[in-house]
């Protein structure tokens, strides 16, 4: 039985397998830190609490990454490329692997660089299952920068770009070489910081897009109501990737990137619960989890909490 068909039924069950993999990695970023992610939403209880739900949790620890202070930066426009590239490797092939083995693949992270190896991963397992795979993506950024658009060069903000088939050549071929995600399996969530660059190519390529005054107009719940049923006519695997910066700096200060205006502590909540009533998220993944600029972990416990909520915790 498949991971779709078992989370069609209601939660939670003991026989479903959820496998923790961890990315630690700030390779991608700017900012040093999101790469003690995964130990922090392991010390806030992840597994825990989804082994409360009635999961059984298999945790393969992390994925082996460098860290920047033994690399050098061959190319400005692509930082530590190669580095990346080895990373997403692995990580496409566990994901892949778990996926293969009737899992449910719950990958930490990290920062957001690490979707090209999720979404490729999921893409390869779905293509020998001839799965229509499907994306939210939950972030204050959209992440579809190219080499030629991205102010930075940190590849964390291209991963979405990549997964659509557009960046550079190592990274879009990572899992196979074919393209992991058409415009049309993606829904963007909870935007507030675009580059120029990245407007265009969403108006361009017409991907469903939620911005914050999106949200201000529709309401959290009439939003993601409507993308979700959108989806479910679309694809039979849903993979949610979550950027904990999505929510406002005041609820999670411990971000890579911080942008005020975001998700209050109950849109989040309410988003999360809507995609676990579906019934039909495969895989999930969260990025961005930085304690060093965290309050006593508090980032990473209310990451926890939402993990739990996406996965069916409910309040009564």
């Amino acid at each position: 039985m498949s991971p779709e068909s078992k989370l069609k039924k209601p939660l939670p069950q003991e026989e479903w397998v959820v496998r923790l993999i961890g990315f630690p990695m700030d390779l991608g970023a700017g900012r040093r830190g999101v790469d003690m992610g995964p130990s922090a939403l392991r010390i806030a209880g992840v597994g825990e609490k989804l082994s409360a739900l009635g999961y059984t949790v298999i945790d393969s620890g992390d994925i082996d990454i460098s860290v920047p202070e033994v690399n050098d930066i061959e190319n400005p426009k692509l930082r530590y490329l190669s580095q990346i590239t080895k990373a997403c490797t692995a990580l496409a092939s566990s994901v892949e692997a778990s996926l293969d083995n009737d899992e449910f693949p719950m990958v930490l992270g990290g920062d957001h660089s690490m979707a090209i190896g999720t979404i490729a991963g999921i893409a390869a397992h779905c293509r020998k299952q001839n799965k229509r795979l499907g994306v939210i993506w939950i972030d204050a950024h959209s992440d579809i920068n190219t080499p030629e658009t991205s102010p930075s060069g940190n590849i964390h903000g291209m991963p979405l770009a990549v997964s659509l088939g557009i960046g550079a050549p190592e990274l879009t071929s990572i899992g196979g070489n074919f393209t992991k995600l058409a415009p049309h399996q993606v829904a963007l969530i909870g935007l507030r910081s675009i580059d120029e660059g990245e407007a265009q190519l969403i108006k361009k390529l017409k991907i469903d897009s939620y911005t914050m005054s999106d949200l201000d107009k529709l309401g959290v719940h009439r939003a993601i109501a409507k993308l979700l049923t959108s989806m479910r006519a679309q694809v039979d695997h849903l993979h949610v990737s979550f950027d904990l910066d999505s929510v406002d700096p005041s609820i999670a200060g411990g971000v890579g990137t911080p942008v005020p205006g975001g998700l209050t502590y109950r849109e989040a909540h309410l988003i999360m619960e809507a995609i676990a009533d579906t019934g039909f998220m495969s895989s999930f993944e969260i990025s961005e989890v930085n304690p060093i600029l965290d309050n006593k972990n508090m980032s990473a416990e209310f990451a926890a909490d939402l993990i739990a909520s996406s996965m069916g915790k409910r309040i009564l």
